[in-house]
């Protein structure tokens, strides 16, 4: 069997991050198959759906490299698809729709009633046999039974939900239905349309929710719902694809960290997980600290630039050299890149302000001699690399009687405006030696 699945998003905001996984769970089987994966954007609802998000959804798409194998060749000349491949529009297909109407209309499988265009629904339990949750038997509710009929075409003449998706299923020639398991209600109904189309229906695999970590269902408006907040806030898409992955999936194996090359080998249907998954943000950021820790330094100094950029902190007014060297101290210190201007920024903005408590802490009247005595040794220091400053700032620290500590972290705050950061020393010597002391300076302006 050639396998064919879609992934079918309805424009309506952003790309929810449970979209994001049921889509990476398509791309994925195909990709494990050797099998083809499509786009398709439900836009149906033409009041609710705009342009606008169905960039959103190519552009979250395509950073996490999810690439689609079919579809119209795009004609937007300015587009980044041009002679690529474009999803498929569910409102440019309303023929496709209509005749499939037709033919249930004539078989007495759907009727006209009040200006709708209603589907005659079957008055038996319907079997699902699902590759996930297994057999499930859909049994009519008391509502149901009553009145089971559902609306395949509104009164405006716009096709509904379940019409659409079963005719594109159809006509695309899906084999499996991967989405997720708050689906399964809508299942029964897809599976009766196909027997009235004289079609056999795709395998349906309904993989497991995605909750909060408090184990409530993860709304739009729930805290990292939305996959634009992990582009905007330096997450990898590397990195967010692998957890993803494991948002309801077991490679049984002792491990976390994959290759997306071994994900793809790896991933199947029945490995998915039957229990719901609950979204560990401490575990993402984790995971995408190691990920940034092995990038190539090419590539992390570009994205650090970037980010710092987003964050209107420019490293252009400084030499190459400069920035890489200062960005250097910063590499595998971090969970996200959004940290790296609080962590780092202080190299290319200078210091505009001390944290509050460690002011009140470290910039005390005993501390002032001491720092003095400091910014005398370090001027005098034969060479400003971090050797000679550790060994210069010990130095001062045995003379005074006091640990290093003592020193270290006024020392920092000076420099820095932070209580925390890269290596003192290392970051010092990246200063150099006119701008540490102008630093220190202005620090001991403050006593």
């Amino acid at each position: 069997m050639n396998v064919r699945v879609r992934f079918a998003p309805s424009p309506t905001g952003f790309l929810h991050i449970g979209g994001a996984r049921t889509a990476l769970f398509n791309w994925l089987y195909a990709r494990h198959t050797g099998g083809t994966f499509i786009l398709r954007i439900e836009d149906t609802d033409i009041a609710r759906n705009t342009r606008a998000a169905v960039d959103v959804i190519l552009d979250a798409l395509r950073w996490l490299g999810l690439d689609w194998d079919e579809g119209p060749l795009s004609s937007d000349p300015a587009g980044p698809s041009q002679g690529a491949h474009g999803p498929y529009f569910q409102s440019q297909r309303r023929a496709i729709y209509q005749r499939h109407v037709e033919r249930l209309l004539a078989r007495g499988r759907a009727y006209e009633e009040d200006g709708v265009i209603k589907f005659r629904m079957t008055r038996e339990p319907v079997v699902i046999d699902d590759l996930i949750v297994g057999q499930v038997r859909r049994e009519l509710t008391d509502r149901e039974a009553l009145d089971p009929d559902f609306i395949l075409v509104r009164s405006d003449g716009q096709p509904v939900f379940h019409l659409v998706n079963v005719v594109d299923d159809l006509e695309m020639g899906i084999t499996h239905v991967i989405r997720g398991e708050d689906h399964l209600s809508n299942t029964a109904k897809h599976l009766e349309l196909f027997r009235a189309l004289d079609a056999p229906p795709p395998r349906y695999a309904h993989i497991p929710l995605i909750l909060n970590a408090d184990g409530t269902k993860m709304s739009k408006r729930d805290t990292g719902a939305s996959l634009t907040t992990y582009m905007e806030e330096g997450y990898l898409p590397e990195a967010l694809v692998n957890y993803l992955v494991l948002l309801g999936w077991s490679p049984k194996e002792n491990r976390e960290l994959f290759s997306r090359a071994e994900l793809i080998e790896r991933f199947d249907l029945s490995r998915v997980l039957r229990h719901n998954a609950r979204f560990d943000m401490t575990k993402l950021q984790w995971m995408n600290g190691e990920y940034l820790r092995a990038l190539p330094p090419e590539r992390f100094y570009e994205l650090a630039a970037a980010a710092l950029q987003r964050a209107g902190v420019d490293t252009g007014r400084f030499p190459p050299d400069y920035v890489r060297t200062a960005l250097e101290t910063c590499r595998g210190k971090l969970r996200t890149l959004a940290e790296l201007p609080a962590y780092g920024g202080f190299y290319f903005t200078g210091v505009t302000a001390y944290e509050a408590e460690a002011a009140v802490k470290h910039f005390v009247p005993e501390n002032r001699p001491r720092l003095e005595r400091l910014r005398a040794a370090l001027a005098a220091a034969p060479a400003f690399d971090a050797a000679t400053l550790e060994a210069a700032l010990k130095a001062t620290a045995a003379e005074l009687g006091v640990k290093p500590a003592v020193l270290v972290h006024p020392l920092r705050l000076a420099c820095t405006g932070r209580s925390s950061g890269p290596s003192l020393y290392h970051l010092m010597e990246v200063l150099g030696r006119d701008e540490t002391l102008a630093r220190l300076d202005a620090a001991l302006a403050r006593f």
